[in-house]
């Protein structure tokens, strides 16, 4: 106990008055009612919500919101393979707006499904650089297998967005 402590418990002991008993009343009141009040504040405050508690079950992001969040950092922010990781890899990340037109005219998308759910599989230049996002999405969604195929058709609806005539 500190000395100033000590000596005003003290000079409290040898005043008339109560006593000890009142006192330690005294103390116990003055400090027991604001930290009754401050527990029960603190056990009304809701802690903020997680995301789980916040979305539905059953959301998926929408295309352009997983673009952004996935894909943009390679592919670039107009799909055009000119994104701000591109420089560092391997090899250069595809524009993904002309995909239709080297496809005959028709968007290719069973081979998009297929790239976005395995990744585009071994390249010649040794591993690719581009993820397979199938895993990431169960991660995702808790093994949630519907979840992930609309995740990935979501992402291929916005890519068909993006082709150039």
């Amino acid at each position: 106990m500190s000395r100033p402590v000590h000596d005003r418990l003290l000079a409290e002991l040898s005043v008339s008055g109560p006593g000890i008993r009142g006192i330690i009343m005294r103390r116990a009141l003055y400090g027991g009612v604001p930290m009754a009040l401050f527990a029960l504040w603190i056990g009304g405050v809701k802690a903020s919500p997680t995301v789980d508690e916040t979305l539905p079950s059953n959301y998926v992001p929408s295309g352009k919101l997983m673009y952004q969040q996935h894909c943009a950092t390679c592919h670039g922010p107009d799909a055009k393979g000119t994104g701000p990781m591109a420089s560092f890899l391997k090899t250069r990340p595809s524009g993904l707006t002309l995909l239709t037109k080297r496809h005959g005219g028709k968007f290719p998308k069973e081979y998009v499904q297929s790239v976005l759910e395995f990744g585009p599989g071994p390249s010649s230049h040794g591993t690719s650089d581009m993820p397979a996002w199938g895993p990431v999405f169960r991660y995702f969604d808790k093994q949630n297998e519907r979840a992930v195929r609309q995740r990935i058709t979501n992402l291929c609806n916005y890519l068909t967005s993006l082709q150039e005539p």
